[in-house]
């Protein structure tokens, strides 16, 4: 019986998910598992690719680019363990990761999703996350802690609930599925982890962060590039966030903040930058929340 199913989710990125698959097949532990690697968004088939290094992946293509979101959910419902465990396939895993995370949910039946700390891969001394705070529904926005810090074992014996799970890195039990749901694919980049952590809490279960399971995660340390399809649904999920997930009044308020303070604030940073492309698309991830319900599936962007 298959205990826990790693699932990854890779577009157009061969090199990287080659070593994410080298990685598991490391630093994975004994008991039994089984590895799903959706390939998002791909016209030509790298099953043999995939294969050379670990022979027993189960191989998934979707020439449709069905977004973070859909590339999870597809592999989900093809999953057989007892635990799930996604994984950016820009992450490298420790010997004792799934160990630790599968032991927090054993011993916290309250715990819907656990995350572990995560580690720049380019300096593995460095923390990327440990752990979120609460969001301030308001300003759509909250904090992440231990950012940038080093790391001398501050956060080994940390384990509590924290605001929010790090999409690069969360487990769940496959069974708490059937009363949470799959991840809303209206989101299709960005926030769509957010999302599943406030439908984990309306079920009953708490977003969990543990210290002692650490993960490299080769994400920049410095500020990612900007484009035009981030711009958009950074705007466009940050409202559509908040308007799924608190009440109308809420809404409101986050609303008048949203468009006359920080995208005011955004506006004149771009202006000033000479980005006005981005400046037009930021504006468009807006209007969609104005002109679309908030179920609507519709991106509003041509992908």
């Amino acid at each position: 019986m298959i205990t826990v199913s790693i699932i990854t989710v890779n577009y157009k990125q061969l090199q990287l998910t080659f070593d994410f698959l080298k990685s598991v097949r490391d630093y994975a532990p004994n008991f039994p598992i089984e590895v799903i690697l959706v390939d998002n968004g791909n016209e030509e088939d790298h099953e043999a690719y995939y294969r050379a290094v670990m022979p027993e992946v189960v191989y998934i293509r979707s020439q449709k680019n069905l977004g973070f979101a859909g590339g999870n959910n597809l592999g989900i419902k093809q999953a057989k363990g007892e635990y799930l465990l996604l994984l950016n396939n820009d992450t490298e895993i420790t010997d004792d990761l799934l160990v630790r995370l599968k032991h927090e949910l054993d011993v916290r039946p309250e715990v819907g999703l656990v995350s572990p700390l995560l580690l720049y891969f380019e300096d593995k001394r460095c923390i990327q996350y440990a752990g979120y705070s609460k969001m301030n529904y308001i300003t759509g926005r909250n904090r992440g802690r231990g950012t940038m810090e080093l790391d001398t074992g501050q956060y080994d014996a940390v384990s509590e609930e924290t605001g929010y799970c790090h999409g690069a890195a969360m487990m769940c039990r496959k069974r708490d599925l059937e009363k949470v749901g799959l991840m809303d694919e209206r989101y299709f980049l960005y926030y769509e982890e957010l999302d599943w952590c406030e439908k984990f809490k309306r079920a009953g279960f708490k977003s969990w962060f543990c210290g002692a399971a650490r993960i490299y995660h080769k994400e920049s340390m410095s500020v990612g590039k900007e484009s035009a399809l981030k711009t958009y649904f950074m705007a466009r999920n940050r409202m559509l966030f908040i308007r799924k997930n608190t009440s109308w009044p809420t809404t409101f308020c986050f609303g008048c903040f949203f468009v006359l303070v920080a995208s005011t604030k955004q506006a004149i940073r771009y202006l000033s930058q000479g980005k006005l492309n981005l400046l037009k698309w930021h504006y468009r991830g807006i209007w969609w929340n104005f002109t679309h319900r908030k179920d609507d599936g519709s991106l509003g962007y041509k992908l």
